[in-house]
């Protein structure tokens, strides 16, 4: 077994797995399929391709910095105009709330086969499709390809504990990160898990276990 990591960082972040109608929701990591359905952009694989292999690979996200959870207030349609007291002029005129992730930064580590990881390695480096945090709208601030990302014959704990902090002030770096992994006898549900492809939307659930690891190292300077 071998491990890939992926820098996701940027100004927003929206990882929804449970949005409905008005409330367009937000995990407070990334969600399995929604890095899924990055990496799947990264192949250039089509909506109906399946999702297997992907699916096999255990996930853990480390929240090197958390984020704001902030609400954006959206209105879409035409024709239509909210009044003070709250009520819609015109039925065309579609209110939502929608949550996102505000200067969040997460390293991911997916645990699977090999060849797999160097194939998904060279692909975030040369993706095929544009890569997006969650929501379209919503580019990397950094690439989600690490240089040093491979990591040959590690295990997920293992490199989520070596692999040097991704915050950019030493001051704010805190003295415990939470990591949340892959697991199966896991006390948390998600409603997550990578569907058997994208054609349809679903949501499946994964189990998960959350726990707190020391900070990460810092990355020699010139490194």
């Amino acid at each position: 077994m071998s491990v890939l990591l992926l820098r996701l960082s940027g100004p927003f972040q929206s990882w929804g797995v449970q949005s409905r109608f008005g409330v367009r929701d937000t995990g407070l990591e990334p969600s399995k399929s929604g890095v899924a359905g990055l990496l799947c952009a990264a192949l250039g694989r089509p909506r109906h391709a399946p999702l297997e292999d992907i699916a096999a690979l255990r996930m853990g996200v480390r929240a090197d910095q958390e984020g704001r959870l902030l609400r954006d207030y959206h209105t879409a349609g035409k024709g239509g105009f909210l009044r003070a007291s709250g009520t819609v002029e015109k039925e065309q005129l579609i209110v939502s709330s929608r949550y996102y992730l505000a200067d969040a930064r997460f390293l991911v580590a997916l645990e699977g086969d090999d060849l797999l990881l160097l194939r998904l390695h060279a692909a975030l480096r040369d993706p095929v499709w544009p890569l997006y945090l969650g929501r379209k709208a919503f580019p990397p601030g950094e690439p989600v390809w690490l240089p040093d990302g491979y990591r040959p014959g590690e295990h997920l704990i293992e490199a989520l504990e070596r692999y040097p902090w991704l915050g950019t002030d030493e001051r704010r770096r805190p003295e415990q990160v939470r990591v949340v992994i892959d697991d199966p006898q896991g006390p948390e549900v998600r409603p997550d898990a990578v569907p058997p492809s994208f054609a349809e939307r679903t949501f499946l659930p994964r189990r998960v276990s959350t726990r707190y690891i020391p900070a990460p190292p810092l990355r020699e300077e010139g490194v």
